[in-house]
């Protein structure tokens, strides 16, 4: 389903060249896009339409080195560069460097990769994700049962709504190990267990997750490139966006109190809200009816005479946001720096410190850092290469945070408070 044809007359570089970086650069428009891999130089302009991450992800790259993001994303890499071989137009000049400005840290990386590869640390232990999902199972059984056997009260209600906002949220941790790759050794398998985790358990379409995160891990924390720090206008975020819409005179809508809306509004009624109505829109117009399927048979699941979904999906989305924004909302947000790989996801991401609580409450992603990096090993290895990484990056002088929950969570709102400040003062001085 994903062959290539390109025409050699689309090619727009003459098969077998040699290039200069000025030239590959050169070719990074929506119609027009090369990129480099291992020094080699393709011409992915017609592939990106049919890429199946997405257009966007693979379009990120474009006029750059992919290298990194290649190899972090793709778990078989013979078998996908197959497809590469008939975008191939030429090679680098050998007098041209590589586009990472620090060799030293590439090198460095692409040997704690290979170490952690060759200690089986990119293999998954299958009875781990059998037990979470069982401990999934578990708790959606019970909060039916209760109320099954004991009624409706306000009581038992919230106490099942808790437990279903619980086993809602390990779900959502399940589904994104099965949309990284990181259980199966085959990614046929990783995908059909993703729509039915995202689908059945969670409401929601594999094909939209898989387009939008995986351009938040290829250029975290970047504007125009990263969906997760697009806010749309209700929110500003970071040091450079607030002091930009200031200068502009932009406004967004809670302006500089947008911490207090964070912390009283934002997840309970934004995050439910537009969540399901934009990938329910986004599955009708891209015909995606497998995910439709999927995503019917969860609403079906919570219709009930006590209507607890509105309950789950308050406690949930407070859950899910606070987790996830933790580690990348305090971080530096900009636009794009064309930093080296290692560089770039220790910028916009930083650690939780590790308990059994922490790994559960937030599916491993205290160990943001080595997720970024490696974002198709197993999350119950993290621990393991994480010692590794840190050594990495002293070594380097790279900043690597570790913070305890309750840190970051006040640093949320910190950011949020500052990038306020930031755009009044931008909108009222400058």
């Amino acid at each position: 389903p994903f062959s290539v044809q390109v025409d050699p007359g689309q090619r727009h570089g003459r098969a077998g060249g040699v290039y200069t970086w000025e030239e590959v650069q050169s070719h990074c428009n929506r119609n027009d896009q090369w990129l480099v891999i291992d020094r080699k130089v393709y011409n992915i302009t017609q592939w990106a339409k049919r890429h199946p991450g997405g257009i966007r992800v693979i379009s990120h790259y474009a006029g750059e080195d992919a290298t990194e993001a290649f190899t972090a994303f793709h778990p078989d890499l013979k078998f996908v560069r197959k497809f590469l071989k008939p975008l191939l137009i030429g090679e680098l000049a050998a007098t041209e460097p590589s586009q990472d400005r620090n060799k030293n840290v590439r090198s460095d990386f692409h040997t704690l990769r290979a170490k952690a590869e060759r200690e089986g640390l990119f293999q998954a232990r299958p009875l781990f994700f059998c037990l979470h999902l069982g401990h999934i199972l578990l708790l959606e059984a019970l909060a039916w049962l209760i109320i099954w056997i004991w009624g409706t009260s306000w009581t038992l209600t919230f106490l099942s709504a808790v437990m279903l906002a619980t086993a809602q949220l390990q779900a959502g941790w399940l589904q994104h190990d099965f949309g990284h790759l990181s259980v199966f050794k085959k990614s046929s398998w990783n995908h059909v267990l993703h729509k039915f985790a995202i689908g059945h358990l969670k409401g929601a379409s594999a094909n939209w997750w898989n387009h939008r995160h995986y351009q938040h891990h290829a250029k975290p924390n970047i504007f125009s490139k990263d969906p997760d720090v697009n806010m749309l206008h209700v929110f500003v975020v970071g040091a450079t966006q607030p002091v930009e819409y200031g200068i502009k005179k932009i406004k967004y809508m809670p302006y500089h109190y947008q911490h207090q809306y964070f912390f009283l509004v934002g997840p309970p009624l934004l995050i439910p809200v537009y969540f399901h109505i934009q990938i329910i829109r986004t599955m009708i117009s891209r015909h995606d009816w497998v995910d439709l399927a999927w995503s019917l048979s969860y609403y079906l699941r919570y219709l009930s005479p006590c209507l607890v979904l509105p309950c789950i999906r308050f406690l949930e989305s407070n859950w899910f946001v606070w987790v996830t924004q933790m580690n990348h909302l305090p971080m530096n947000i900009d636009h794009d720096k064309h930093q080296d790989w290692l560089s770039m996801q220790l910028h916009a991401t930083c650690n939780i410190e590790q308990s059994p609580f922490n790994d559960w409450f937030s599916g491993h992603l205290n160990f943001q850092i080595e997720h970024h990096l490696f974002p198709t090993m197993p999350r119950h290895n993290y621990h393991v290469v994480a010692p590794q990484v840190r050594a990495l990056c002293e070594k380097h002088g790279v900043p690597y945070q570790v913070k305890t929950m309750w840190r970051g969570l006040a640093d949320v709102f910190m950011s949020l408070k500052n990038s306020g400040d930031l755009w009044l003062d931008a909108y009222l001085h400058k």
